[in-house]
């Protein structure tokens, strides 16, 4: 099997195409297996990567909380990208991922060529946020006394992932499948380590203020925690562009692939071609008709 090192921790990734690079970064519930109608789709015209983050096998388990954090998993990025050659990229990213890729774009902007950012949020919403930790918290416990088939009986039906349960049962099964073999270990520390110690969405503002690297960011209109946390990032970051996908849920990616790749195309596009252009800051003028 083929692994890179981060840190001394050993990531496995698969490879296919030729071209300018895209790394794909995962969920916390699936694994780069998620990223496979992507990986077929731009492999045509791309060198596709994906990893299994730390904590996911075959990538290695560390048995420390302190061996998972965000910056990390940032870091685990920029690691993968430097063992296989490559200076600049592409980054692709879901949910826990696209924390990640979002942090990346922060922190290693000189090796980003652009941020795909799917259902970012989770844990972001003030009034939710003890709420967000007390559950994040009970979810690595179940991980530890049960085992993780049993722990995610809960967690696959939330509210955000019905909607691929009833668009395509097959997919729902197949995932339910995938997650189940995840390591009960590396959930429990990844969510205690990454997911409860990570700041908000609305922390990142500053940053977000300053960051140049062109940003997509996809959000489904029926994942709660995500879709404001995504509006917010297209009012500060004159990088972002955002999309809000119909009556779709958290994984926009695994639940509506073909407008994903569609979409995420069409903006490579323009980056790739130099024509992509941040938010014209004459489209911020108070006035609702007229220029002041």
């Amino acid at each position: 099997m083929p692994y890179v090192t981060s840190n001394g921790v050993r990531l496995y990734y698969e490879e296919v195409g030729r071209g300018r690079p895209i790394v794909f970064v995962h969920e916390f519930a699936h694994d780069l297996r998620s990223w496979e109608g992507q990986m077929r789709h731009f492999s045509r015209r791309y060198r596709c990567i994906a990893f299994n983050a730390r904590g996911y096998p075959p990538s290695d388990v560390p048995e420390a909380v302190s061996q998972y954090s965000q910056a990390i998993a940032t870091d685990d990025i920029a690691n993968v990208m430097r063992d296989l050659g490559v200076r600049g990229a592409h980054i692709i990213g879901c949910s826990m991922g696209g924390y990640a890729t979002l942090h990346f774009g922060l922190r290693y902007a000189r090796l980003a060529r652009s941020l795909t950012v799917i259902g970012a949020g989770y844990g972001s919403d003030p009034d939710k946020r003890g709420q967000f930790l007390r559950d994040t918290e009970v979810m690595a416990r179940r991980f530890d006394e049960l085992g993780t088939p049993e722990a995610i009986t809960t967690y696959q039906i939330g509210p955000a992932r019905v909607q691929l349960a009833n668009k395509d049962p097959r997919g729902f099964s197949e995932f339910c499948e995938q997650f189940a073999g995840h390591s009960a270990l590396g959930s429990a520390n990844t969510l205690r380590g990454v997911q409860a110690r990570r700041p908000t969405i609305y922390s990142l503002e500053r940053g977000l203020r300053r960051m140049r690297v062109p940003a997509l960011i996809v959000t489904g209109d029926e994942d709660n925690q995500c879709l404001e946390p995504g509006i917010f990032i297209k009012r500060v970051c004159p990088a972002a562009r955002l999309t809000v996908v119909p009556a779709t849920g958290h994984a926009v990616n695994v639940e509506e692939p073909d407008l994903f790749n569609r979409i995420t195309e069409g903006f490579l596009s323009l980056v790739d071609s130099g024509r992509w252009r941040p938010r014209d800051p004459r489209s911020l003028n108070p006035s609702t008709m007229a220029k002041r």
